[in-house]
């Protein structure tokens, strides 16, 4: 073996992990861009639906805070109440990196399969690398979703809205915005910025936006603070719970357990670029797409009235799809596909130990890919705390196992 542990990503979760494991000694190696997802997939203005206090990456000290981060850096930032840029996030991310896991290799894993008792990793640079236990940090980059209806048009003509960071290319163009969720709002309001006719459809009723925060008095914030107390997830004693009791969220059968984690925190949509959608943007509630085709250089879609079961048109030249993700090991592009299949599942998402570890023993999956077994904590940056420190406690008591169990005198 060329290491104990390896972590492909380098993203919040894989870079705490990693800091956790350097800090305690013990043995890895870790792949990947860092920050990558925030860097290629997400516009650098954004402004996070997170609070500051929960964007944090995790050292074991707690030291390297964003809040420290952008205090040295002369960046705005409060815990609360001010909307974090995604290029300030990235750039944390970056410099975290930098500081507490130096020895990252940023190259990518294009294959994984079982050698042996482990793993064998072919990287992009042709290295091979043999590994004990490997953890799958890869966030939610390989997940999107694109629903069957468009699947027909040209590729060019369609985009995720993980596909896209900058929005100049579509000004004066007419471009449909598919769904009802954070991404859909955040894409339709850069579009409007960059001067496209664009519109959201969505076959919710509404569509569901975060207010702006407001100054209450003290008595009144302290009322608000108890009927809906503060967490790494947003306010409220659902989001609450979720963050303190993740293990016994484990616990629950898999049906209420995967219930919980699709329904909770939903849709909504950050303020910022809330308030201008709801302001400027077209809006078409209760509209369903059944049909979209190119017809003479235009995309033509067809929308039914989920109410009144009538049809309605409309000609544009991009098509935007907000439609989410779908997570599930066998659409990981560089797994073996036999590995895949040797991962068992609720509902595509790995079934994990208290451990983070799937039924192959020595692989483990962390970050969103583990909100099926943990909740809804595993699909946000505060999550991974918990993660590290849970890992990190297991490789540990693995080694110290190792250790004791070896002989102490050679034939």
């Amino acid at each position: 073996m060329n290491t104990d542990i390896a972590i492909i990503g380098a993203g919040p979760y894989g870079l705490s992990l990693a800091a956790h494991l350097r800090e305690r000694g013990v043995n890895f190696r870790i792949f990947g861009r860092p920050m990558a997802f925030w860097r290629d997939h997400v516009p650098a203005a954004l402004r996070l639906k997170a609070e500051g206090f929960a964007l944090d990456l995790f050292d074991p000290a707690r030291r390297f805070t964003l809040a420290r981060f952008c205090r040295e850096r002369g960046y705005p930032y409060a815990p609360t109440g001010v909307p974090i840029p995604a290029e300030v996030f990235r750039e944390y991310g970056e410099t975290f990196q930098k500081t507490h896991v130096p020895q990252l290799r940023p190259f990518l894993v294009t294959r994984l399969t079982r050698a042996g008792e482990g793993f064998a990793l072919r990287l992009d640079n042709g290295e091979n690398v043999m590994a004990r236990n490997v953890v799958l940090a890869v966030g939610i980059e390989h997940f999107a979703y694109l629903p069957p209806v468009v699947r027909g048009l040209p590729r060019e003509r369609i985009s995720h809205t993980f596909d896209e960071t900058a929005f100049a290319r579509f000004a004066g163009k007419r471009v449909a915005v598919i769904g009802a969720g954070s991404s859909a709002v955040d894409t339709a309001c850069f579009l409007h910025d960059a001067g496209a006719e664009t519109f959201i459809c969505t076959r919710r009723p509404k569509i569901w936006i975060n207010n702006p925060p407001q100054k209450l008095s003290p008595l009144r914030r302290l009322v608000t603070r108890i009927r809906k107390p503060l967490s790494g997830l947003g306010t409220g004693w659902r989001s609450r719970m979720a963050c303190d009791l993740p293990d016994v969220f484990h616990m629950l059968p898999a049906r209420l357990r995967l219930r919980i984690t699709r329904g909770h925190l939903g849709p909504a949509a950050g303020w910022v670029t809330g308030q201008v959608v709801r302001e400027k943007v077209p809006i078409w509630l209760n509209v369903e797409l059944t049909a979209a085709a190119l017809h003479g250089g235009a995309i033509h879609l067809t929308f039914r009235d989920r109410q009144t079961g009538l049809t309605c048109t409309a000609e544009v030249d991009h098509v935007f799809l907000g439609t989410g993700v779908q997570v599930a090991v066998d659409r990981l592009p560089f797994v073996d596909p036999a590995l895949a299949r040797a991962v068992r599942t609720e509902d595509s998402m790995p079934a994990l130990s208290r451990h983070f570890e799937s039924s192959v023993p020595g692989l483990y999956f962390i970050g969103p890919m583990a909100a099926g077994s943990f909740g809804p904590l595993l699909r946000f940056a505060w999550g991974a705390r918990f993660t590290a420190r849970r890992l990190t406690a297991r490789f540990r008591r693995q080694r110290a196992f190792a250790a004791f169990a070896q002989p102490a005198f050679a034939p």
